[in-house]
């Protein structure tokens, strides 16, 4: 289903055109992967500000998606064939998927100018060109999170270097809690160990106690860690 007014077309090439096709097609795959990607950042963000940036990135790029598939199938008259999902593996730390998420975007922006110059109808370049804006808006919010947390992380390190030894007892407290928590709900001990002494890992790197254990309890969850799952099954 063609909808565009060719004589307004300015050095139609077939082969860019094929190109940006080519491309929108591969800018809508990955759907599933990419949305537990988001759901990640979310839980792992380290306040509502940052949650609330995530989401309004997320929500753009659902709003790209079904863009470039009606784009898709207007100018061609298809739907786009959308390949099979790969299984999604978080990343190790939120810093290491604000970083990843940064380069995503970089990455995006530079297939979408060639998208954008292969289209022969300004209706459409102009749609691409308000896609490539919130992508560099993205990137732009990326880069000041990544960058608050590793100031953040950083000046965490700093201090943590000068804490006396029962300054590190109160500042784990919350961590010892849980674990006699863990204790108490019959967790076995092999588990609650191999957790406890991560964070306490994760903590000396410069977490706060509070991510510290978020993030390991997630790598158990989402099976990053099939140690950490494995030892949970055993019995004492």
């Amino acid at each position: 289903m063609y909808q565009m007014n060719y004589q307004h077309n300015q050095m139609y090439d077939p082969q860019a055109f094929q190109k940006s096709l080519q491309l929108m097609a591969e800018a809508v795959q990955g759907e599933k992967e990419d949305q537990l990607f988001y759901d990640y950042l979310i839980s792992v963000a380290p306040n509502n500000e940052q949650k609330e940036i995530i989401t309004s990135i997320r929500n753009d790029e659902i709003r790209h998606n079904k863009l470039y598939k009606q784009m898709y199938k207007q100018l061609t008259g298809q739907e786009v064939a959308l390949e099979k999902e790969e299984k999604f593996v978080p990343p190790a730390t939120y810093l290491e998927g604000l970083k990843k998420a940064l380069f995503g975007e970089l990455k995006a922006m530079e297939k979408y100018r060639v998208i954008r110059a292969g289209l022969p109808n300004r209706y459409y370049r102009d749609i691409v060109f308000e896609i490539l804006t919130d992508e560099l808006k993205h990137a732009t919010l990326y880069n000041f999170m990544y960058t608050e947390n590793y100031v953040d992380k950083k000046s965490s390190l700093s201090d943590n270097q000068n804490k006396t030894p029962d300054e590190w007892i109160n500042h784990t407290s919350y961590l010892v809690e849980e674990g006699l928590e863990d204790f108490k709900r019959g967790i076995n001990t092999k588990h609650i160990l191999q957790e406890f002494i991560l964070m306490g890992v994760l903590v000396g790197k410069g977490y706060s106690p509070e991510f510290a254990y978020k993030t390991v309890e997630d790598w158990e969850r989402t099976g990053q860690s099939v140690l950490l799952q494995q030892s949970k099954q055993m019995r004492e």
